[in-house]
Parts: C-alpha cells; sequence; structure tokens
C-alpha cells in the first residue's frame, strides 16, 4: 500500500537526516532559538494571564509604511487517501473534520489545499501508455477514480462550505511508462529530459500534457486550479511514488509545462519545485532563473522545510514562494507547548520565521487529517480516530495566522527590541490590520504598541485572540486605540493576534 509505505519511508528519512544534519528538529530548534522551557505556562485563569505582568514593560511598533510580501494564505494537503478518510467519514464527523480545518470561526480557517497528482495503477487519469509519446492518449475521468481519491470531493465541499477557492496540485510521479524506470516508486527520471534517453522516446510535452488535462479536470468540476507542478522531492528516489529530476533538468522541463498550460485557456499557471528544503530550494531556484524560458513560465516558487527550515529569501528569486510541505514524524503530540518540536507554539516559531525571514507568501503543513491506523503521528494537524476528531496545538498556531490574515494581505512593518517577542503584521484587503505577537518567554509582557503609517484612526476597536495550553484562539476583552497607540499583555508562552477593524467587521463562516 503505497501509503504505508511512505509512513515507513518518512521515519526512515527522518532518522537519516538526524544522523546526517543533527536532526531535522536540532536545526529548527537552532534557527528558531526555540526556548529551552517545557510545559512552562501562565497562571491558570485567561484573566490572570492577561493582567500579570513583568516589571519591564516592551515597546512594538507597527510601520504601515513598510510593505513586505503579499500573502496567499495559509493550507495543508490530503494526500495519499486522507480525503478519502473524511468523505467516507460519518456526517458528522466529516462536518467536525472540516470546521476544525476550514471554518473561521471555529477552527483554523485555511485557505489552500494542496493535491497530490497520482500515477499509479487505478489512480491516474492516463492508467495506459499510447502507442508513442505523440499518439493521442486516453484519459480516465476523476468520476472513474474515486473523486480523484477523495481529493476532488474535497475540494469541492472547502468551497461550498467555507468560500475556500486556492487549489492547487503536485505530481509525485509521471506516469511508469513515460520515466527511465517504467514505474511509479523508487525515482526514474522523465523520458527526453537531458541525460534520460528512453527506447519508447521523449515524453516531456506529453507529461505537460498529462499535467494540463489533470487541470482541465478540475476546471470542468467547478473547481480551477491555481498552479500545477511537475515534481515532489526531486533528490530523492524512496520506495513510493517518486521521481528524480536535477536542476536542470527539471528547469528543461518548465519550459514545457508552463507555454502548455498558457495555451489551454486554463487559468492554472505552472509552479515549480516542491523541493525537500531550503537547501534544495536554492539550487533550483538558480537554475529555472538561469533559463530564461523556464523562468518565464514559472511565476511560483515552492518548497518543503525538512532538511533546511525556510529562515532566508531566495537568492535571486523575485517572485512568490510558498512552503508548500513541513511536519515531524514523532508519536502523535497534541500538546501547546510542551518543549517539543511538535509542539504548537514550536510551530507558531516556524511559520513567523518564515514570514519574516524567508518572504513566504504561503506556508502550509503536509496534512491536514490523518488517522491513528494510518500513521499516528505529528504529519497532521487534526487525528481522526473513528468518530473521535482532535485538533493539535499546531493546528490552534495555524489558525491564529489563517483566520485573521487572509490571501491578499500585505505583510507590513512590524519591530520590537524584546527577544522574547516575535511579532508580524499584515494590512488586509478589507483594510483591517492583523498583528500576531508570539510571546517565548516564561513571564508575561505588557506591551505598547505604537500605530505607524497605518491610517488607523483614535478609538479604531482592537481584539485579542489568545492561544495558550488553555485557550484557542479565544478572543479577549476589546481595546481601543488612543494617540495611535494601544496597550495590552501577553501572556507567558502565549500566541496572541490582535485585529484593528477600523471599520464594522465583515461577517465570517
Amino acid at each position: 500500500m503505497p501509503g504505508t509505505t511512505r509512513r515507513m519511508t518518512r521515519h526512515v528519512k527522518a532518522a537519516t537526516l538526524a544522523a546526517a544534519s543533527a536532526g531535522a528538529a536540532a536545526l529548527m530548534v537552532s534557527a528558531l532559538a526555540i526556548p529551552a522551557q517545557a510545559g512552562a505556562t501562565g497562571p491558570g485563569a485567561a484573566g490572570a494571564r492577561l493582567t500579570a505582568a513583568r516589571q519591564q514593560p516592551a515597546t512594538a511598533t507597527i510601520e504601515g509604511y513598510r510593505r513586505y510580501q503579499r500573502i496567499a494564505g495559509f493550507g495543508a494537503s490530503e494526500a495519499f487517501g486522507e480525503a478519502e478518510v473524511i468523505q467516507n467519514a460519518p456526517a458528522a464527523t466529516q462536518r467536525q473534520a472540516l470546521s476544525l480545518l476550514y471554518s473561521r470561526t471555529s477552527g483554523a480557517g485555511l485557505t489552500i489545499l494542496r493535491n497530490e497528482v497520482r500515477a499509479s495503477p487505478g489512480n491516474s487519469i492516463e492508467p495506459a501508455a499510447p502507442a508513442s509519446p505523440s499518439a493521442t492518449p486516453s484519459y480516465v475521468p476523476l468520476s472513474a477514480l474515486h473523486d480523484d481519491s477523495g481529493q476532488l470531493w474535497l475540494a469541492q465541499q472547502i468551497k461550498a462550505r467555507y468560500g475556500v477557492t486556492d487549489v492547487f496540485a503536485d505530481a509525485w510521479s509521471a506516469p511508469p511508462f513515460m520515466k527511465t524506470n517504467d514505474s511509479v516508486s523508487d525515482g526514474g527520471t522523465l523520458c527526453g529530459a537531458p541525460g534520460a534517453t528512453c527506447a519508447s522516446g521523449d515524453w516531456r510535452q506529453a507529461y505537460a500534457n498529462y499535467l494540463t488535462q489533470y487541470a482541465r479536470d478540475y476546471a470542468k468540476a467547478g473547481v480551477p486550479l491555481s498552479y500545477v507542478g511537475p515534481e515532489n522531492e526531486a533528490n530523492l528516489a524512496p520506495p513510493y511514488s517518486s521521481m528524480v529530476m536535477s536542476p536542470a533538468q527539471t528547469a528543461n522541463f518548465m519550459q514545457y509545462l508552463g507555454p502548455t498550460l498558457a495555451r489551454s485557456g486554463l487559468r492554472t499557471r505552472a509552479e515549480c519545485c516542491a523541493t525537500e528544503g531550503w537547501d534544495y530550494a536554492q539550487q533550483y531556484a538558480a537554475a529555472i532563473e538561469s533559463d530564461p524560458l523556464a523562468n518565464a513560465f514559472t511565476p511560483l516558487f515552492t518548497s518543503h522545510g525538512y532538511t533546511e527550515a525556510p529562515a532566508s529569501p531566495l537568492a535571486g528569486w523575485d517572485k512568490p514562494v510558498w512552503e508548500t510541505e513541513w511536519s515531524t514524524f514523532e508519536k502523535w503530540d497534541p500538546a501547546w507547548d510542551d518543549g517539543t518540536d511538535a509542539s504548537g507554539l514550536s510551530w507558531a516559531q516556524r511559520i513567523e520565521t518564515g514570514l519574516t525571514k524567508a518572504n513566504l507568501s504561503a506556508f502550509l503543513y503536509w496534512w491536514g487529517s490523518s488517522t491513528p491506523t494510518f500513521n499516528g503521528d505529528n504529519e497532521s494537524l487534526i487525528q481522526i480516530n473513528g468518530t473521535t476528531v482532535t485538533p493539535s496545538g499546531r493546528l490552534w498556531a495555524f489558525a491564529s495566522y489563517s483566520r485573521f490574515v487572509r490571501p491578499g494581505a500585505v505583510r507590513i512593518g512590524a519591530v520590537t527590541p524584546d527577544g522574547n517577542l516575535g511579532l508580524t503584521a499584515f494590512r488586509n484587503t478589507d483594510g483591517s490590520i492583523a498583528i500576531v505577537a508570539l510571546n517565548t518567554g516564561t513571564s508575561a509582557v505588557p506591551v505598547t504598541f505604537s500605530l505607524r503609517g497605518t491610517g488607523t484612526p483614535d478609538g479604531a476597536v482592537v481584539t485579542p485572540y489568545l492561544t495558550d495550553s488553555v485557550s484557542h484562539v479565544a478572543e479577549q476583552t476589546a481595546t481601543r486605540v488612543a494617540d495611535a497607540t494601544f496597550g495590552a499583555t501577553l501572556p507567558a508562552r502565549s500566541l496572541v493576534t490582535y485585529v484593528i477593524h477600523p471599520r464594522p467587521q465583515p461577517s465570517r463562516r
């Protein structure tokens, strides 16, 4: 079963990375300066946590005149059959899982779904090889493939229920007959790519047509894809769906995929390269940049965070960058703050670092949901166990951003001299401002927020939403802006989102 093989390989991969580079988690902890305290929390009651203060107040300056990247959103995937788990669940379980992931009032308010373009027998839209690369292919409709392993059903559900329309897809592998090893698994390279010669011929254009057909099927079903990508962690050849493509081979193929999508009349564009980590991302981005045609048709670069965290901009790349897959693999851990790299507080730090240091336009976790029988580890934001749905601290870390930093928002300046505070700020398209403040210290911190160049009028309402070991994006007592400032206290080991609405707040689902 592909999912089982993937789980085993992911655990082996995590162990290998630990031996090679002192561990991916250790690297992230070091890079993000995650405090060593385990389970440290403030006082028990929310009111006490919000009012308890240490001696020295902090300052935070929000600079509306400084504009950085535009935000596409936050999300996750339900690849490798996870979407079918939700699809086949009882109606009440379906509603709870979808609400936790996509609702802006009771869940994370995610806005991006990442699909897997499946190539294995029984799951592929092109299960049989045509006579030659130029012969007419026989495509299978998604309706004959269990709604694309539940992914199409999920995309339709979140659009209808929550207005989520940003769905994109990556292929882990080309169909086996297009590859040098004639297999979906164990790597192999696309036939026709530089250095990859096959007796069957050059399949580059046929593969571009195949990916475009997948996008066409989604558009026909009422869920147009925003992007489609040709590969996933192409430096690896694991015993599950995979394809090895060097940076140069990848750049070469983007010369086929980008123009083919452009000619299709679809809104879908090409993205690349779903690399394993930021170290590989730089290599693949450089290859695309040095190829004028590939660069012209690659408006988005995507990468994961496994081998190196996204903590710096990609040198030379001046277009949007998304982090599209990342997780940890230990036993399921739903804690907000237990000192591990799976905790919600740790993931809040990763999101903040990715947005401010790597200028990410989107941040995605690996799976939105999974089950204990499928993996039982931390690869998901929620866990579905029969009819029981359990959220994790990671989910609430994402919620503190995704509920309030909406697609189209622009990151603006946010600075503080306090080393225990992580700070980001955004202006949404509706004029609201979201300030996300993370206190990694063991004491509550009183903070004076100074609003410069934001145009916020006196009297504007500031609503805090608190997340810590007790509260999950819980609305707190509002305050008001006076003389372009407002005061607040950040509880220890907490994440607080402050939403400033100069005008009446629009309704949310």
